[in-house]
């Protein structure tokens, strides 16, 4: 199951994401009596997969804590054009100071979540993985890699810090791909290990080294199913560079175990979300 990063981040993400848009105060809001309540409603305007409810929730309940918020929908739920993803009410002024903030998440979020699900389904019935990488957006690096397990696909290391990922710079600098796994082996500390090679020659000098995750670099079509060959199930083999959803497919097809997608998180496209007031035009601008 999806493990959501912990409140107090998520709480923090939201504080300087409000910080940033409200500032010492919504002017056009405060025109609104202070008394006065509302109610609003969330629609989606095109097929996606829903992640950043808590955010969202968070976005509102900062701003006052008497909004309250009824989901129909939740995390990593497939949904359709039209549908009500939520239904709010609460003091008008919270309602239209938060909009932004909470659309923004959600709408970033669940296109994370949007693009993992389409890469998962693009590679159904192969048994690759799909996996995220680092390319995240700065702040949002765990929010980022919950919402591409809400779509299903798998997260990669979070950061430098939970995981040794040796690449070609770390081999030169060690002196052969031998010296650097055997210095990692001897630094792990129970973090898993990871090496990048770039042929076929560097992969059985790798495997011989006792490799037991290789990355394999801008490898061709033909010359990862002849690095499956080769492993013979030695190490877990993630392919990585040129992956699209055209090229995806055939990419799984050779026998890999992962596919690493930057795209998933980095080339992000948002989903079309609307929140309306039932009276009145209120929609952020």
């Amino acid at each position: 199951m999806p493990q959501l990063p912990p409140d107090g981040e998520i709480a923090a993400q939201v504080a300087t994401a409000l910080a940033e848009d409200v500032g010492e105060g919504d002017r056009t809001a405060a025109l609104i009596p202070a008394d006065q309540q509302g109610a609003a409603t969330v629609v989606v305007r095109q097929v996606a997969t829903l992640c950043g409810a808590a955010w969202f929730e968070q976005s509102f309940h900062q701003l006052d804590p008497g909004v309250d918020i009824r989901w129909t929908a939740q995390d990593g739920d497939q949904m359709r054009p039209g549908q009500v993803v939520c239904q709010l009410t609460g003091p008008s002024r919270a309602l239209l100071s938060g909009e932004r903030t909470a659309l923004n998440f959600l709408q970033t979020l669940s296109g994370t979540a949007t693009a993992a699900a389409a890469y998962v389904s693009a590679v159904a019935g192969t048994g690759a993985r799909i996996l995220d990488t680092r390319k995240t957006l700065p702040g949002l690096r765990r929010a980022q890699k919950y919402a591409v397990t809400c779509g299903g696909a798998h997260n990669h290391r979070i950061g430098l810090y939970d995981a040794i990922l040796i690449k070609e710079n770390h081999i030169l600098a060690a002196g052969s791909i031998h010296a650097a796994l055997l210095q990692a082996q001897r630094a792990a500390d129970g973090a898993w290990i990871e090496i990048e090679v770039e042929t076929l020659v560097e992969l059985e000098e790798a495997l011989g080294a006792g490799a037991q995750r290789v990355l394999l670099d801008n490898f061709s079509n033909a010359q990862l199913r002849e690095a499956v060959a080769l492993n013979r199930g030695r190490a877990r083999l993630e392919a990585s560079g040129g992956v699209s959803l055209e090229t995806i497919r055939a990419i799984a097809e050779t026998g890999v175990d992962d596919i690493s997608v930057g795209a998933i998180t980095k080339d992000l496209r948002a989903v079309d979300f609307s929140l309306r007031f039932e009276s009145g035009d209120a929609t952020a601008r």
